[in-house]
């Protein structure tokens, strides 16, 4: 690999060819900055690509102070990023793609085509004309002892060397698409410690469904239900009854709290109102009713429609007394509890919680153990429900770093 020398005073490295990546290099070819991409893929913005199949949710158009609470514990460190590049300036910047948005019932963002390819497209038309230079196939192997960059491709392996460096690799899951969490031993060498990677916006495994509900409704869907945890006011959505557990969007909403009460007792129980809309006494009342020669299950389907997969699940995680005993099966359907007992494997999450934590970091997302070196995106310590914003926070922290490296350009002597 042979690159030839750059007339601009400044030469910036980012490693991932992400939305992160991809934001800082805008930032930084705006600025005059002379910018190499690496991605160890054969294109780049293959998790983004995927991200859009079926409709890209590019953001959500919640109030603020809602939106910055999706973030959880991590809501103070990402507050300032959102502040700069939130939902809002997020959708201006597609906007000047030439892409036009628009907000669905649900409160989430889309571009009028609901695809991500249109959108990435002209974006990278825009960074190529601005002179980024983006290098598939190149995978980044950590530093050596001169402190240049060993990056591999196809023709063997080079030394890079540049003023600064932006890492943004992306978390653990879908190892496919380029996100393998294969930085970690990397920063570990250079004496920075991450937290572990682990599964987000994930399904969950159950001790065991029967082999009747497994082989009658595995992959059917649960719609029209509520979900809570503990005592969380319960969430209002719709999930998918699996082989192996649960998932679908109304439990990846919750993974977070269901994946660290496992994480702290074992196992996590969540409850399942089967009839947000009816009250307790009104399901109460309508199961005294006299049900004559009815079986219970034909009762069901009468009084409250219940059937199908709720009438099987019903079935599958109550007893014959209670199901027998109008009360307690009321009680039941108003809170069906569901026993967890672990997450789905990293690789299958949508995202993944850990990594490189906040406190490892200055303002400018710059590693205060390795000057000159910046972290964004999804390698970082935070995570988020589905819904937009895991992309604007991928998109905020990648803008922050590379009007970091600036910062930090303009202040090297």
């Amino acid at each position: 690999m042979t690159r030839s020398r750059s007339p601009l005073p400044h030469s910036v490295a980012i490693i991932g060819g992400g939305p992160a990546g991809l934001m800082a290099a805008e930032v930084l070819s705006q600025a005059g900055i002379q910018v190499d991409l690496y991605d160890a893929m054969p294109s780049v913005g293959r998790k983004f690509l995927l991200a859009g199949v079926g409709g890209m949710n590019i953001t959500h158009s919640e109030a603020y102070p809602a939106f910055l609470s999706r973030y959880g514990e991590r809501a103070p460190q990402m507050a300032p990023l959102l502040r700069e590049f939130g939902a809002d300036a997020l959708c201006q910047w597609i906007h000047g793609l030439g892409i036009e948005t628009f907000v669905g019932s649900s409160g989430r963002v889309f571009p009028t085509d609901m695809k991500a390819a249109p959108l990435l497209r002209a974006w990278l038309k825009r960074l190529r004309d601005a002179g980024v230079a983006i290098h598939t196939r190149h995978r980044w192997l950590g530093w050596n002892a001169d402190a240049s960059l060993r990056v591999q491709h196809p023709e063997g392996e080079s030394a890079v060397n540049a003023d600064a460096l932006l890492l943004a690799l992306g978390g653990g899951s879908w190892a496919r698409l380029g996100s393998d969490g294969a930085w970690l031993p990397l920063l570990e060498q250079q004496g920075i410690r991450s937290a572990p990677l682990q599964p987000s916006n994930c399904g969950f495994d159950v001790g065991g469904w029967s082999e009747l509900l497994k082989s009658k409704f595995a992959g059917a869907p649960l719609k029209n239900v509520a979900i809570g945890l503990n005592d969380d006011a319960p969430r209002l959505g719709e999930c998918v009854i699996t082989a192996s557990g649960i998932e679908g969007s109304l439990i990846y909403a919750l993974s977070a709290p269901i994946r660290e009460a496992i994480n702290r007792h074992g196992q996590a129980t969540v409850h399942i109102d089967l009839l947000p809309s009816k009250p307790r006494d009104k399901v109460q009342a309508a199961l005294a009713k006299p049900r004559g020669s009815r079986s219970m299950a034909k009762h069901l389907q009468s009084q409250l429609g219940i059937e199908g997969v709720k009438a099987a699940l019903l079935r599958e995680l109550t007893d014959a007394d209670t199901f027998n005993d109008p009360a307690r099966l009321a009680a039941a359907i108003k809170a069906l509890p569901l026993p967890l007992v672990k997450p789905r494997p990293l690789d299958e999450a949508i995202s993944s919680a850990g990594g490189v934590p906040f406190e490892a970091l200055d303002e400018r997302l710059m590693l205060q153990q390795l000057p000159g070196v910046f972290c964004a995106g999804e390698m970082l310590d935070w995570e988020a429900p589905t819904g937009g914003y895991l992309l604007t926070a991928c998109f905020a922290s990648g803008r922050r770093a590379g009007l970091g490296i600036l910062e930090w350009l303009r202040r090297r002597p």
